[in-house]
């Protein structure tokens, strides 16, 4: 017969009650860690998402009078605009080299032609720039050495362009096809192309090793003026208004901006746009003197050389400056692309993203962009 002793079942039934609520308290645990976790995730999804004015803009532009808005916009209208967002700048000769610098982070946003910004939206599908403003209108032409008349002088000529793929070298190869030429990437054909620095292709005109440039002011006045040029092509002569209603503009500068930058930071993007705005308005407005003043005090600190009188005053007489990128010409400009063999067939809607410039504008005139984008 088997004797229970007292409180021997007691001690299970102890040790069940605590691991019963041992059991109970790591459930709760893991339900309040689960809450706890869920709303630190949630908290920092919002965190994330809520965008924040950028520490630093790095912008890009290059020393030229068609950029102009740049010059008078780091004297004093960008920074005022950014607050306390730091500017800092870079200057370049032409565009592809401020894409590369773009895409690879070095600058955020810049002032540019619209070949290389097509270029880019073309190669990475969409995801590189957008388009965000315009800045100028204008002001290329190709010039050669006196005794070229006609396009039919220029069969084994050497001519040059700022940079291979830029606006210009675009707009010259694509004439030159026109005229029945062909030309090839590498310098040869029935036209030689020799994408050279702007100031180093006044200096070989100087010296008889070129033949002509195709070039943004004041570079085609410098010629001119300095060494003897004529003007060929004035590239107004080229654009009837067809996509933008406006007889003899074509866009010369624009302002794009790296798609992520513009994503992390919009209020930035807006403040440097408000900038660029203030910047175009009193270039339109200011009397001759005190533009030229302060162009010629920008372009001493950028390029260390002021221009002479008469080069800046036909620089600017060759310029329109406009907010208006001029969106409608964009498949013109691509189509040229193609067929001067720097740019290959692509959609490009998506490309502009005016929004904030019809925002920072106040919208009265509303900036398209002719279906290529968000206006």
């Amino acid at each position: 017969m088997t004797r229970i002793v007292a409180g021997e079942s007691a001690v299970p039934t102890r040790r069940r009650a605590v691991e019963a609520a041992l059991a109970i308290g790591l459930v709760l645990l893991i339900a309040v860690g689960a809450i706890v976790a869920s709303n630190i995730s949630r908290n920092s999804e919002a965190q994330a998402a809520e965008p924040t004015p950028a520490a630093e803009l790095k912008l890009g532009y290059f020393g030229n009078v068609t950029h102009a808005a740049a010059l008078v916009g780091i004297k004093g209208f960008l920074a005022h605009a950014l607050g306390s967002t730091r500017l800092s700048t870079e200057t370049f000769n032409a565009g592809p080299a401020a894409i590369e610098a773009l895409n690879a982070g070095a600058i955020d946003a810049a002032y540019i032609g619209p070949n290389p910004a097509i270029n880019s939206f073309a190669k990475s599908q969409g995801q590189s720039v957008r388009v965000i403003a315009g800045a100028a209108a204008g002001g290329a032409q190709l010039v050669v050495r006196p005794g070229i008349n006609s396009a039919a002088d220029l069969k084994g000529k050497t001519l040059a362009s700022p940079q291979l793929g830029g606006t210009q070298d675009v707009a010259l190869r694509a004439w030159l096809s026109k005229q029945g030429y062909k030309t090839n990437v590498d310098g040869s054909g029935d036209v030689a192309i020799n994408p050279t620095d702007n100031a180093q292709s006044l200096k070989l005109f100087q010296d008889g090793k070129l033949d002509g440039a195709w070039l943004p002011e004041p570079w085609a006045s410098r010629l001119v003026l300095q060494a003897g040029a004529q003007v060929l092509v004035d590239e107004k002569d080229l654009w009837d208004g067809t996509g933008t209603g406006k007889p003899g503009e074509f866009p010369t500068t624009i302002l794009i901006v790296n798609q992520k930058f513009a994503a992390d930071h919009p209020d930035t993007v807006k403040a440097l746009l408000k900038g660029n705005a203030e910047s175009v308005a009193w270039l339109n407005s200011a009397p001759a003197g005190q533009k030229a003043e302060l162009i010629n005090s920008a372009l001493q600190e950028t390029a260390g050389a002021a221009l002479p009188g008469d080069v800046l005053t036909r620089s600017l007489a060759n310029i329109t400056f406009t907010l208006d990128p001029l969106a409608g010409s964009y498949s013109k400009l691509l189509q040229d692309g193609v067929e001067a063999g720097t740019t290959k067939k692509a959609d490009i809607n998506g490309l502009f993203d005016l929004r904030a410039l019809n925002q920072v504008t106040g919208g009265t005139d509303k900036i398209s962009a002719a279906g290529l984008g968000q206006d």
